[in-house]
């Protein structure tokens, strides 16, 4: 058995499909390509497939990590010749990577998570950067997410303005279990419409990084 982490750009063709969905494509994509998937154990199997970190819909992602367990022995160029032919667009496959059967969880490693925001060409950048410089002295910054009262500073990372053209923000947001900051939170704080600008998740930092034995570019 292998255990595989995919690294893949998901595009603007998917920016509206939702976690629960891209699963789905992904089980597609698997069955296309005919790669024998491993199943999980008990009254209800499924294919063992992980994603790393829920991206909000509408964004897009440079850093999309994906692991799946398969019963094949299969080099990684196979398997990832296999998956281009019957992946669906929106999805561009980048690398596989073999991870040791026994490495944590991936939803479970992802520390950090970096944006940056593109913003409209007519924008008024002054307002903006004042908030920017606001939220990042602020102690505190209490929002409510499902009826619960939460802090969004502490889950803010690293947070910058530049008016360079384009003008953008970036955001490092924390993406720890129950410890999430969550982008469009952040731009609303900030007094911007997620629906007028571009999102794109550039980076992901994991907590560790599981011993590579073989990678395929």
């Amino acid at each position: 058995m292998q255990r595989v982490r995919i690294h893949y750009f998901k595009g603007e063709a998917l920016q509206y499909i939702g976690n629960l969905d891209l699963h789905k494509v992904w089980e597609r994509t698997f069955r296309r390509a005919q790669v024998p998937l491993a199943y999980s154990q008990g009254f209800h199997p499924q294919p063992r497939i992980h994603q790393a970190c829920p991206l909000p819909l509408g964004f897009t992602s440079q850093v999309e990590l994906l692991d799946f367990w398969c019963d094949s022995d299969e080099s990684l160029a196979e398997l990832q010749a296999k998956l281009e032919k019957s992946v669906q667009p929106g999805i561009e496959i980048q690398t596989l990577t073999n991870i040791p059967l026994r490495s944590p969880a991936l939803q479970t490693i992802v520390e950090s998570a970096l944006y940056q925001v593109i913003l409209p060409e007519d924008c008024d950048l002054t307002p903006i950067q004042a908030k920017v410089n606001q939220l990042n002295g602020a102690e505190s910054c209490l929002r409510e997410r499902r009826g619960k009262q939460y802090d969004l500073r502490p889950l803010i990372k690293e947070l910058t303005f530049s008016s360079s053209k384009p003008a953008s923000i970036t955001m490092r947001l924390m993406a720890m279990p129950g410890a999430t900051g969550r982008p469009e939170e952040v731009l609303e704080e900030l007094g911007i419409s997620p629906f007028v600008v571009d999102v794109v998740r550039t980076d992901l930092t994991l907590l560790s990084i599981p011993e590579e034995t073989e990678t395929n570019a």
